[in-house]
């Protein structure tokens, strides 16, 4: 690799938008191309974000020898197979959350990063907030004593859009795996993995979860209660209550920048870290320390984690009797 790190990006959706404004405001990170279905998606993503390379087809882009690596912003379904592609191009790989449709599908990503040496991440991108690493070194110093119950928050109103990737059946659409698998990946850096889990949904009439619920427990003692929906007034807070204290992480939650710590018999301590960017520029810089360290997962976002957030959620998805559709193929 050279001194700087040459992204690409697949798809040209707002997430992926979203990431090209970020890639120009982190250091070492030069945006090289873009892939899309169609070359007129290609230039007007590429215009917009000064993008030098403009491809028509994901083939061509990852026939590019100059990129190091690629930041996959496609439909859920779709992941599995942009991801081999890409590593079969011999291509890094960010993979915008949830990492496939299924744990089934995300370990075979997993065992092909393996078996190609090459460094695959799930795109969760909350964790590496720095208040969200502060958050878990105030857990491990007991700053609130054992943590034994964890309440998130994270809904938004949208009127019902059928043809949204947000509603839509054929896209993997529905709170799970958009909103709930954020509250999942927080319990883990919470509690770890659950000892049990159960989910309770709303389908609306696209077929999908508009709202769901979820209450994961801990032999050791700990509880997790999760509430999602893309059909409310927005609530997006989090708490974390232990044997003596708690720590409120702030609206938004999920992108933080202020948290209160409250210890028995102190003063609450307010906790503001600001950030000027979008806040994917911290999980960026993470694969690039990683890539620059010779790793090929990051300890922070761990591959096996990956796929057991996805097997939690199909779990919980089997209950319901929600398939989609590219699973009946």
């Amino acid at each position: 690799m050279t001194s700087s790190t040459r992204w690409g990006i697949l798809g040209t959706g707002k997430i992926a938008r979203r990431m090209a404004e970020t890639l120009s405001h982190v250091p070492d990170a030069e945006l090289l191309a873009v892939g899309s279905r169609t070359q007129a998606g290609a230039d007007s993503f590429g215009g917009a974000f000064g993008v030098p390379r403009r491809y028509q087809g994901y083939g061509a882009l990852l026939a590019d020898p100059d990129i190091d690596v690629v930041y996959i912003g496609t439909p859920h379904p779709l992941h599995r197979r942009d991801v081999l592609a890409c590593f079969e191009a011999g291509k890094h790989v960010l993979c915008e959350k949830p990492l496939t449709i299924n744990a089934r599908e995300a370990q075979d990503l997993v065992d092909a990063a393996r078996a190609h040496r090459l460094f695959l991440m799930e795109a969760h991108w909350t964790h590496f907030f720095p208040i969200m690493e502060r958050a878990r070194a105030l857990l491990a110093e007991g700053a609130i004593g054992e943590p034994r119950y964890l309440s998130v928050n994270f809904t938004w109103h949208s009127e019902v859009l059928p043809e949204s990737r947000f509603f839509k059946h054929e896209l993997g659409g529905g709170v799970l795996l958009d909103l709930g698998v954020y509250g999942f990946a927080l319990a883990w850096d919470v509690f770890g993995p659950p000892d049990h889990a159960v989910g309770l949904p709303v389908i609306g009439s696209t077929g999908v979860d508009f709202q769901s619920g979820y209450v994961l427990s801990y032999d050791a003692g700990g509880l997790a209660v999760i509430g999602v929906s893309q059909v409310t007034a927005d609530v997006k807070d989090a708490a974390i209550s232990g044997t003596h204290g708690r720590i409120v992480i702030h609206e938004p939650w999920y992108k933080p920048q202020r948290m209160t710590v409250s210890r028995r018999g102190q003063p609450d301590e307010v906790i503001e870290m600001p950030y000027p960017g979008t806040g994917q520029e911290f999980e960026v810089q993470e694969v690039q320390r990683c890539l620059r360290a010779g790793l090929i997962e990051s300890p922070g976002m761990p591959l096996d984690q990956s796929v057991a957030m996805l097997a939690l959620c199909d779990e919980i998805r089997a209950a319901w009797g929600l398939v989609y559709p590219s699973e009946e193929d």
